[in-house]
């Protein structure tokens, strides 16, 4: 008899035991976000940036008693800029960790090797990286783009060389989706406006020497070189060509002609190369919010990494969608909500804070953002302005901001 109560109270005990997980899982689990940025490899100079930002972003939800109940529990791998990397690190983040959502991604390269693995999970993947082939490919609508598109990369390169005047452009790209999608969309927009591209070369990754590419393009005596590049090859190609003594003007995205650039070249050879980057939303009160903390932790502006800012808009804006969409949601009904949150119409917002307490109220949030309005299209991607800078005595110097139309 006794031996009987003992099984039986055991066996409740068991089934008690089972109870307040339930509930917890209900109510109050956490809400797992992976972390997969670029600490080492080419996106190196922006992957640590963009991990601090996604911290902090954490931190300041949790600290306004977290989104829809629960708190976020942040797990951190760096992708190494790498797509076979990406993929290990992405498979721990899902299969061992059984993060939500993966934030992060910044070569394009990367983000492409990735979805599958999150789109195949039901999982949401926020990312900063540029190829077109991004979007036609997300086919569940659950992956969300913080920077411009290449294509819309292209066509600010097309603007800023038509009100420069240049005539002869001729482009050169490194051989994936995010050089290549930079260089076609230039060329696509400058022939609509009656232009011609005079040269075009595609070339390959850790190569030594880019002579012959080189060669290939001057003859055709442009009067601007566009480019989809990186910070390792863009070196080697301005190396050469100050070698060769050309005169052409150089259009290039911001990724590569940035400090690191003139550091390992020099001011000379970097004179007068024009450097097209998105710019943050600079007047916001998200932006202030942002760079407040982002110097108190690290003691540098936010100017210094545009990424961050995008890191955290991750965060900020995927957190009002969790408080949007109420305790125990799920990820599609999670996902769901990201739109309303971000986008008009909706009480303009610029913190987590203000905008938890005006859901509360029933009210219509649209966080608008650190690095730029959101505003997510059908494709879920976001558009922000771009800057123009002129590389002047070793120093980027900002001459103008040019926006493009989503469309």
């Amino acid at each position: 008899m006794q031996r009987r109560q003992l099984v039986q109270l055991s066996g409740l005990a068991a089934a008690l035991s089972c109870l307040p997980r339930l509930g917890f899982a209900q109510q109050g689990e956490a809400f797992r976000i992976g972390s997969l940025t670029p600490i080492t490899g080419a996106g190196s100079p922006y992957g640590p940036g963009m991990q601090q930002a996604i911290r902090l972003a954490v931190d300041e939800v949790n600290a306004a008693g977290g989104a829809g109940g629960r708190k976020l529990e942040l797990f951190t791998e760096d992708d190494q800029t790498k797509p076979d990397a990406a993929v290990l690190a992405a498979k721990k983040l899902i299969e061992v960790n059984k993060v939500q959502a993966v934030l992060g991604t910044w070569a394009s390269g990367v983000t492409l090797a990735v979805m599958p693995l999150t789109e195949a999970a039901g999982l949401i993947e926020m990312n900063v990286s540029g190829a077109p082939a991004i979007s036609t490919l997300d086919t569940k609508d659950l992956v969300w783009r913080f920077q411009a598109t290449n294509d819309r990369f292209g066509a600010a390169f097309a603007e800023i060389c038509a009100k420069r005047g240049f005539k002869r452009p001729a482009t050169m790209a490194f051989n994936n989706a995010s050089g290549l999608g930079n260089t076609e969309g230039f060329t696509k927009v400058w022939k609509q406006r009656g232009g011609q591209v005079v040269a075009h070369v595609t070339y390959e990754p850790n190569r030594p020497s880019y002579r012959s590419e080189l060669q290939k393009i001057l003859a055709a005596k442009p009067d601007v070189i566009v480019t989809g590049s990186y910070l390792p090859d863009t070196t080697i190609l301005l190396r050469e060509w100050f070698q060769a003594g050309a005169d052409n003007k150089w259009v290039i995205p911001g990724w590569a002609a940035n400090p690191d650039l003139v550091k390992a070249l020099g001011a000379e050879v970097c004179e007068g190369i024009i450097s097209v980057d998105t710019v943050s939303n600079e007047k916001s009160t998200a932006y202030a919010h942002f760079d407040a903390l982002f110097q108190k932790a690290g003691g540098k502006p936010a100017s210094t990494n545009i990424y961050a800012a995008m890191a955290y808009d991750m965060v900020i804006s995927l957190a009002l969608a969790i408080e949007a969409a109420g305790p125990g949601a799920s990820v599609e009904r999670i996902n769901a909500r990201l739109r309303d949150v971000s986008n008009t119409p909706g009480t303009a917002v610029g913190t987590f804070a203000e905008g938890k307490a005006l859901l509360a109220k029933k009210g219509k949030v649209n966080y608008e953002g650190a690095s730029s309005k959101l505003d997510f299209d059908k494709f879920g991607d976001a558009t922000p302005d771009f800057g123009v800078y002129v590389i002047e005595k070793g120093q980027l110097v900002r001459r103008d901001v040019v926006s493009i139309s989503a469309t």
